[in-house]
């Protein structure tokens, strides 16, 4: 029993000390006092105006589970697109996809990485947690000139600390939700490259403004306390063009105002994967997020967060699939274009299918349809589509 004991003892500083890097910094002192003047604040912690509602059947380690088509069978096509940062956009506009969440956005000559994920795992852990299908199709080094980097809340697919530093190492600003300076500033960024921002503040990166627009979602980092750092989706607004971002969020009420303020957008970048029935507020779906691109008022529509690792039981191929149906209903304009294809949204390139054809489900058969409340039983109404 004494060796099982010291061996225990051996693999839990292992996995503390191998954590322990990339788990951040809780928001303290300055940091959390401007926490704690947000509307956003109750308590001690950040809430939703709308409540949101999960039901795990069987448990939450039914989410690790794999069914087949969860995950690609072959390569997945990428492409590297580095010798096209040499010429700046004709249009004005181009956006880059490098799978999930990551972003390149060269807008009206200011250069934004958005949510960057070049590590392996979605994970505190470099050895356990959802790995990557493919390797990042272009590497930091190879990125255009970097002036900003938009992060939209802490969960590991979306701030990732190997990314940031690197980043930080090129010369970047970050502009942040409330309380995700001291995850950065505890990975060695100064505190005057940060700019952190209440949903509706706005910030000014050389001719673009970027404001921070409410999300429904959640936030945390492995910690017994969650919550502490708000969550947030962006609209970025150029001299010419503007483009939409909607963070990791579930369907609520303001996404109208949005289109209101800043909209109408060039290019939304609506996150489309990565759902489930059974935590329908904290994630989209293909159809609500194709609901929340005419909110908005975007023109040309892009799902994001999916076709890169897997968080959720559907098929890796369905978000795209279904978000072109609903497209069809609407008559939207969409772009799917391959992790790492350049594309310039007002010129209506024409990208070819380049993911397998596979089973997965309908609207029809695994709905994904929001609660307004918290409850199941008042949920948001997705239009008909026959």
């Amino acid at each position: 029993m004494g060796y099982v004991a010291i061996l225990l003892i051996v693999f839990l500083a292992f996995v503390a000390i191998s954590a322990w890097p990339n788990v951040g910094t809780l928001p303290k002192g300055e940091f959390l006092t401007r926490n704690e003047q947000s509307p956003e604040w109750h308590g001690e912690q950040f809430q939703n105006p709308q409540p949101m509602f999960s039901n795990l059947r069987g448990g939450i380690w039914q989410i690790f589970a794999s069914r087949p088509g969860e995950e690609p069978d072959a390569p997945v096509p990428t492409v590297d697109s580095s010798t096209t940062y040499k010429t700046p956009p004709a249009s004005g506009l181009r956006v880059t996809w490098f799978g999930h969440s990551s972003l390149l956005l060269e807008i009206d000559g200011t250069n934004v990485v958005v949510d960057p994920f070049w590590s392996e795992r979605t994970s505190p852990f470099p050895w356990l947690g959802p790995k990557r299908w493919y390797p990042p199709p272009v590497s930091i080094e190879h990125l255009p000139r970097v002036d900003v980097v938009v992060i939209s809340h802490d969960h590991y697919d979306h701030l990732d600390r190997a990314s940031v530093q690197a980043l930080y190492e090129r010369g970047a600003r970050f502009i942040v939700p409330l309380g995700i300076a001291s995850h950065l500033v505890g990975w060695g960024i100064p505190s005057d490259r940060i700019t952190q921002l209440d949903w509706w503040q706005e910030a000014r990166v050389g001719t673009l403004t970027i404001a921070s627009v409410p999300s429904r979602h959640a936030s945390g980092r492995l910690s017994a306390r969650s919550d502490q750092t708000l969550w947030t989706g962006y609209a970025l607004i150029g001299p010419r063009h503007r483009v939409f971002y909607s963070g990791d969020t579930g369907m609520n009420d303001t996404f109208p105002e949005v289109g209101e303020r800043y909209g109408p957008f060039d290019v939304g970048l609506i996150e489309a994967g990565q759902y489930d029935a059974q935590w329908p507020d904290w994630h989209l779906g293909p159809e609500q997020a194709m609901q929340v691109g005419q909110e908005v008022r975007a023109r040309t529509l892009i799902p994001v967060h999916w076709g890169l690792v897997k968080l959720a039981h559907h098929a890796w191929t369905e978000p795209p699939e279904r978000f072109l149906a609903a497209a069809r209903c609407s008559h939207a304009d969409v772009l799917v274009p391959e992790p790492g294809q350049a594309v310039e949204p007002t010129t209506h390139p024409v990208v070819p299918r380049w993911w397998p054809s596979q089973a997965w489900s309908t609207r029809a058969q695994t709905p994904i349809v929001a609660s307004k409340d918290g409850s199941p039983n008042d949920l948001y109404a997705i239009p008909a589509c026959p």
